[in-house]
């Protein structure tokens, strides 16, 4: 963690949504005038679109059909935990872009797939801000949760994970429902051992629980509404959360825990903007007072 240089992590599977919550905190970082080095997960794969499909075919030659992204050995998790590491020391490291579509490489001149080249973030940000797979991932290898300061998690019921997962892929990249399921299958060793552990380390989870029939999402022909969930949201540390406020905020919420908020799904946003404006104001309080002392 660090005073100077604070680090903001979300960490959620693919389809969770955390895309969603990385267009929250660009409005509160707009509005509340934060320059924020923005750092996606996908930068930090070990292999480019062709190279994973490679590995893959290797794995599964080799009888491991379990090989996916949600693994340490198809990310360079060490060079996170560095950019973490330096950021938080210096306000700097090393970034690179995956390039996913047509649109993200043209301005490049490179091929869908493919990653840029690295290079240094950019100078006087006031945060960096990372959305993806493994913000908060502990190894027996790397530690990257114990430098971020802010670390939320966006966890769906796995059903309506995978809902959302198989109408994304579906529809915006062409996958077969098929494609889609085998993936799931061949990631949840690595899900149950990488990813869910993160979310005892994440300082808020916001999880969406759909109130419609999710039992088999392999069938669904639509994914749940926002006003078709509720949504809760637990607090790691409930020291200094105004929950009175927040309840009289949110419009039909409730607690149903001592540091667990429960309202409608769609105040997702509204919930959002209410706990971590707060929370980013502080983190830019303490960092222009270590600046101060330093000055």
């Amino acid at each position: 963690m660090s005073r100077k240089h604070p680090i903001i992590s979300i960490t959620g599977s693919s389809g969770a949504g955390t895309t969603s919550v990385m267009r929250t905190f660009a409005q509160i970082f707009r509005r509340e005038g934060v320059t924020a080095a923005f750092v996606e997960g996908d930068s930090f794969h070990r292999f480019d679109r062709a190279e994973m499909k490679a590995a893959m075919a290797q794995a599964q030659a080799s009888g491991d059909s379990t090989f996916s992204h949600f693994g340490p050995e198809a990310n360079l998790l060490d060079q996170l935990e560095e950019l973490f590491r330096s950021y938080g020391e210096t306000g700097s490291g090393k970034v690179r872009r995956y390039l996913h579509d047509e649109g993200e490489a043209a301005p490049y001149g490179q091929e869908p797939g493919t990653f840029t080249p690295w290079e240094a973030l950019p100078d006087s940000t006031d945060v960096l801000f990372y959305e993806g797979l493994h913000g908060a991932v502990v190894t027996d290898n790397v530690d990257v949760a114990q430098y971020a300061d802010l670390k939320i998690g966006v966890v769906p019921v796995i059903n309506l994970e995978w809902i959302q997962k198989l109408h994304r892929d579906r529809e915006s990249r062409g996958y077969s429902a098929e494609a889609v399921t085998e993936t799931i299958l061949r990631r949840m060793p690595d899900y149950v051992n990488y990813l869910c552990p993160q979310f005892s380390y994440t300082d808020v989870n916001f999880q969406r629980v759909p109130v419609v029939d999710t039992s088999n999402p392999f069938i669904a022909r639509t994914i749940p509404l926002a006003d078709e969930s509720m949504l809760i949201i637990r607090f790691r540390d409930p020291h200094g959360i105004d929950f009175p406020y927040l309840l009289s905020m949110i419009h039909d919420s409730f607690m149903s825990r001592p540091n667990t908020i429960v309202c409608p799904g769609g105040k997702m946003d509204l919930a959002m903007q209410l706990i971590f404006t707060p929370m980013i104001l502080r983190l830019m309080d303490r960092r222009r007072t270590e600046l101060t002392l330093q000055g």
